[in-house]
């Protein structure tokens, strides 16, 4: 791992980022680096398990740089996965073909004692060294982006052992056992803490706290288990590295966004795509970097109403500080000229 790197603020991405308004608005999509790309898919074969290649450096960071060189996105983002921080943790964790991430559930508290910190570090060195690599292979026009899951998300795999479509095992053990359900929180706070920490120090500029999951709770206990450990997560991030840009993302918040930018300290908010655009510029826009938020499955659909929606996004918040996205991550049947065709209508002339 090198040491922190002081990259210049010369991307369209990190001006954005501190407030600038852009025109055109810099424009990266979250999950760029996947399976819809066909250059993805023959790296991937020659990995072996998809874990194996997030731990592959030289793989990682091919696959990482993929869309940047084939749509030259403002920012590139780390080809990895939320789930690194469980295995990092001892989790055993594994992907299934068809079934995606399988992990051995950790139910109980008495089951925390299979995880740790002292590994941490040693485990996810190859992810610094994929950054590293990036880093040193992007231009200063293109900004790197690291990242990590949002507490909240990350729990709920750990204790289901999988993605489930309400989160309900991770639910109740947090309504039955607040205490305990809090202990893994903070192990998984602290672990993501160090794992962005070691991001930035081998390059990434700006991070994003990926918390997909966070629309299942009602609001008390929203602020308990996102709010408060992102607040922790952050202010962790914070004492060490106070300049880096951190992006929240707790997809499907609703009204919600709102308290959980004004209590986390985070600089951005990645908009979902059932946030309104008025609603986004009203009540975000005019107080923070607001990212977002076209809906994956139009960019599968293509098209005039791609091109239409697209237009609509980027003229709303043509006003305030903004950053192109999706709201939420592209699909594996997306059509990559499509994503071509978005690139090039977001920066064509207003």
């Amino acid at each position: 791992m090198s040491d922190e790197t002081t990259r210049p603020a010369a991307s369209r991405f990190l001006r954005a980022l501190s407030g600038e308004v852009m025109s055109p608005p810099p424009i990266w999509l979250m999950r760029q680096a996947g399976r819809y790309l066909p250059e993805y898919r023959e790296v991937r074969a020659k990995a072996g398990g998809f874990l194996d290649l997030c731990y592959t450096p030289e793989l990682a960071a091919q696959v990482t740089l993929q869309p940047i060189e084939r749509y030259g996105f403002d920012a590139a983002i780390l080809f990895s996965d939320i789930l690194v921080v469980s295995h990092a943790l001892g989790q055993k964790v594994w992907f299934e073909e068809g079934k995606g991430p399988q992990l051995e559930p950790i139910t109980r508290e008495g089951e925390l004692s299979r995880l740790s910190m002292d590994g941490v570090d040693k485990t996810v060195a190859p992810i610094y060294e994929t950054v590293s690599r990036v880093a040193q292979a992007l231009d200063e026009e293109t900004a790197l982006i690291g990242f990590c899951g949002g507490p909240w998300t990350v729990a709920t795999y750990m204790v289901a052992g999988q993605s489930t479509p309400d989160q309900a095992p991770a639910r109740l053990w947090a309504y039955r056992d607040p205490e305990g359900f809090a202990k893994l929180m903070d192990m998984i706070v602290e672990a993501s803490a160090t794992y962005l920490s070691g991001q930035i120090k081998a390059g990434a500029q700006a991070v994003q706290i990926f918390e997909s999951w966070a629309g299942t709770l009602p609001d008390s206990e929203f602020r308990r288990w996102v709010i408060a450990p992102t607040q922790k997560l952050v202010s962790a991030l914070r004492a060490e590295h106070p300049e880096t840009p951190i992006i929240g993302f707790p997809r499907a918040s609703g009204p919600m966004y709102l308290d959980f930018l004004t209590q986390t300290g985070v600089d951005a908010l990645g908009c979902d795509t059932a946030l309104s655009l008025d609603w986004i510029k009203t009540n975000l826009q005019r107080r923070t970097v607001v990212q977002g938020n076209l809906d994956p499955l139009l960019l599968v659909a293509g098209g005039d109403e791609l091109e239409r929606r697209a237009r609509d996004i980027r003229d709303t918040l043509s006003g305030g500080p903004h950053i192109f996205n999706l709201g939420h991550g592209i699909v594996p049947q997306t059509p990559p000229e499509h994503v071509a065709t978005l690139v090039k209508t977001i920066r064509e002339s207003f």
